[in-house]
């Protein structure tokens, strides 16, 4: 299984969490300045579309760019604390919409004061549709960061998911 991860803004992927993922496939961690690539969206489309990825995972900043990565590529995406609604960097996003079912996993962390859990509940009901397979894990005393227990148990809780599809 090909892994796509989308780290966030300032952040890299943790060698823990890579370990964690590369349980379940081959990790594609691309690097990204998002500060100065406003295109860093399409340039991950244009790097990965023809890879054979089959699931993208993404935090925070990167979150918003695997929402819409998985979008385009039409793969199931883990999103952790995805800064869906507003961010402090702005990018250029594809024009997409969703037409097909691909599960979409959201992990909120209700005590995250970076990105703001009730904007993440209200872009996921704007973008509801009759193709919406989102599935939403609100955890109560998630801040933004994820900890690696965590991460680890939310990763095992998707790919079962995937498997199941």
């Amino acid at each position: 299984m090909k892994i796509l991860y989308i780290y966030g803004l300032d952040s890299k992927l943790s060698l823990e969490k890579r370990t964690i993922l590369e349980k379940f496939g081959e990790v594609n961690a691309p690097d990204l300045d998002y500060y100065n690539n406003p295109k860093a969206i399409i340039s991950i489309l244009e790097k990965y579309e023809n890879e054979g990825i089959d699931v993208v995972i993404g935090s925070s900043m990167g979150g918003f760019a695997a929402y819409y990565v998985s979008t385009v590529l039409k793969k199931p995406a883990l999103l952790f604390n995805p800064a869906l609604k507003r961010r402090s960097v702005e990018q250029s996003i594809p024009s997409v919409a969703i037409t097909s079912y691909t599960l979409k996993h959201f992990v909120i962390g209700a005590e995250d004061t970076m990105v703001n859990p009730g904007d993440t509940l209200n872009f996921i009901t704007e973008k509801y549709n009759e193709f919406t397979d989102f599935h939403l894990h609100i955890r109560p005393k998630l801040a933004h960061s994820i900890p690696v227990p965590v991460f680890e148990e939310e990763v095992k809780n998707f790919f079962t998911k995937v498997s199941e599809e």
